[in-house]
């Protein structure tokens, strides 16, 4: 039987705790808890009030937000490493989107009060988290760009870029996707229809610049360099 990995040699893993001693790392997994969700399973609800930050330890979830109408805005796709609910973390503040699990996923629950402290002992910890929540609001300024200048066909191009650099396995010239968003899930990422992005996909596929293969999704070479 495959031993699970331990939290600590997981969290040793992630990007955001790597340069720690062992002796930090064993003072946060004690200050830690850990949780598992179910698929479809909501972790934070938009607008309630934030006191922990969350690793992923294993799985995959979808940062959203919600309209008046219950129209569903898929803001990014997080995955083993990745953490959320920084925001509230550091200002106190309620959630400002819902996260919800795409699949059973793995989770390291931190407390605001604890992890504060441990961000005044470790300076370069916060500069981190800076630089992340640095990087995640360009994101959301060309989303929300997107969303107000380009066309459908351009909206979907740019989450294919996106999924090819966060998900994508280079596969010679071409690049796969193991696990490509339902029609539904992209259709919230882009802000239209289903039968919109089935539409667009069909015709880029007919172009030869993808190719559908069950739940893969490979985009050929010309594609790639197009949106590079």
């Amino acid at each position: 039987m495959v031993k699970m990995k331990s939290k600590r040699e997981i969290l040793k893993n992630i990007a955001l705790f790597a340069n720690w001693s062992e002796e930090e790392l064993g003072k946060l997994v004690d200050l830690a808890d850990e949780r598992t969700y179910g698929r479809d399973e909501v972790i934070l609800q938009q607008d309630e009030p934030g006191d922990a930050l969350y690793v992923i330890l294993g799985g995959r979830v979808k940062v959203v937000l919600y309209g008046e109408d219950g129209k569903e805005v898929i803001l990014s796709t997080l995955r083993d490493g990745d953490f959320f609910g920084e925001m509230a973390l550091l200002d106190g503040g309620p959630r400002s989107a819902s996260v919800v699990a795409l699949e059973e996923s793995r989770l390291v629950r931190l407390r605001r009060r604890p992890f504060l402290d441990f961000l005044r002992a470790h300076p370069d910890m916060a500069l981190k988290i800076l630089e992340e929540l640095s990087q995640r609001l360009r994101l959301a300024d060309g989303k929300i760009g997107s969303l107000a200048l380009l066309d459908v066909y351009g909206r979907v191009a740019g989450a294919l870029r996106e999924l090819a650099r966060t998900e994508g396995v280079q596969a010679g010239r071409n690049v796969v996707i193991e696990r490509r968003p339902t029609q539904q899930e992209l259709a919230a990422m882009v802000g239209t229809s289903r039968e919109t992005v089935s539409r667009v996909l069909n015709d880029f596929a007919r172009s030869g610049f993808l190719t559908l293969d069950g739940k893969r999704l490979i985009l050929h070479d010309e594609f790639v360099e197009a949106l590079a």
